[in-house]
């Protein structure tokens, strides 16, 4: 990897470390002003909207112009919600805005890989990407599980006193602020890559037209449909298995919010694992081959029901986390070096980003239904482990039966 590529994983760093650090602000914020527990997956719902909602038009957007100035764009617009957030709007609306960064954002931090990469080098490029990200994952659950630490609130108050008694949360958003302040700086370094796909109309109906068309491209196509099903289910149910396994800690482990917000960073630690070790070992021709993980990796995610001692609840954490990005990362190389030949990169991950934000949006919504409904914790647990497990048997069957039939 040339040192342009290594531009391009500076800023994803310092902007994903923001995002993560971000949404456990906003949650100490929500608590602050005694919001239910429920409000927490809204919270995260507030955030996915916007890559539903903007989905036929941030993948134009991103094909439209050098993706490191969309990725510079997209930054600023993160870096407003966090002033919004400061300023006392309320965090849910506050964090929606985020999102409208983060949806425009993710297609040009994708995309740019296709043009700036061989197609060889893709696997390996998504496993540095995603480790990069899991990095920011762990460094933002520890950064966030000492916000919500109250005795944080007082040191600052007792050695900082110029801050004047600002709260821990809040100061916390300042530190966010520098952090999205230095990606958007790294994101002006990033090598100009050549505009690809450019539509050739960007007035709202024929860019709905257009996503339209790429959206049943990829999912006609034997491939992308494959890939595009496999992470759509797989990040649906990690950001949903995130949330579950902070409340876990805190129910079963008896942990503190710290402790368990710290906890999540052990699936990250497994995920950059897996990640590596697909890097290394899976090439993209055979990135089909990796479904069956993600069976044994719901089977693992129900187990979680078995266990109270905080050892064996990080070792099968890390478990849950190698195996989840073992089999992902090669479906993520998959599906956008299929889209990138098919339709453009930017086009390609808005698609897969709307699948996959509509999955996230379902599945919070079961999680905020299940637990306003007074459901047990290995009840919820049981019904995503489930459904992972049953989806990636469903689609290793069906891409057999489609593989099959082409070969007749």
């Amino acid at each position: 990897m040339n040192f342009g590529f290594y531009i391009i994983l500076s800023a994803q760093f310092l902007s994903a470390l923001a995002d993560n650090a971000l949404l456990f602000a906003a949650i100490a914020l929500l608590r602050d002003l005694h919001s239910p527990n429920w409000y927490t997956p809204v919270l995260q719902e507030f955030f996915v909207i916007s890559y539903i909602a903007l989905a036929p038009f941030v993948g134009a957007f991103a094909d439209g112009m050098p993706k490191g100035r969309v990725m510079f764009i997209s930054n600023n617009i993160k870096l407003l919600g966090c002033f919004t957030m400061l300023a006392g709007l309320n965090p849910l609306f506050a964090y929606a805005i985020v999102g409208l960064g983060a949806a425009a954002y993710s297609p040009a931090k994708y995309g740019i890989l296709t043009e700036y990469l061989p197609a060889d080098d893709l696997i390996a490029a998504n496993a540095w990407m995603e480790g990069t990200t899991v990095f920011a994952i762990i460094l933002g659950a520890i950064i966030g599980g000492l916000m919500l630490n109250p005795h944080i609130s007082a040191a600052l108050s007792a050695y900082l006193p110029w801050l004047g008694g600002i709260d821990v949360a809040k100061f916390a958003i300042v530190l966010i602020i520098l952090l999205y302040i230095a990606a958007a700086l790294a994101n002006l370094l990033i090598p100009v890559t050549a505009l690809d796909h450019r539509p050739p109309r960007r007035d709202p109906i024929s860019l709905i037209c257009d996503f339209w068309h790429s959206f049943k491209q990829l999912w006609r196509d034997p491939l992308g449909q494959v890939s595009l099903a496999v992470t759509t289910i797989f990040w649906g149910a990690g950001a949903t298995l995130r949330l579950v396994v902070l409340t876990w800690a805190m129910m079963v482990l008896k942990f503190n919010t710290e402790q368990a917000t710290q906890l999540t960073a052990v699936v990250a630690v497994g995920i950059a694992i897996g990640a590596v070790i697909a890097g290394r070992y899976v090439k993209l021709a055979d990135s089909v081959k990796v479904i069956s993980t993600g069976v044994v990796m719901g089977i693992a995610v129900m187990s979680m029901i078995f266990v109270s001692n905080p050892v064996m609840a990080a070792l099968l954490l890390a478990i849950i986390g190698i195996l989840g990005g073992f089999f992902v990362v090669p479906m993520n190389a998959l599906l956008q070096h299929r889209g990138h030949l098919l339709m453009g990169a930017g086009h390609s991950i808005a698609v897969q980003n709307f699948n996959e934000n509509l999955s996230i949006l379902i599945m919070l919504g079961l999680y905020a239904g299940l637990d306003k409904a007074g459901q047990s914790m290995n009840v919820i647990i049981l019904t995503f482990g489930a459904f992972i497990s049953v989806s990636m048997l469903a689609i290793r069957y069906h891409y057999r039966f489609v593989d099959a039939t082409a070969h007749d």
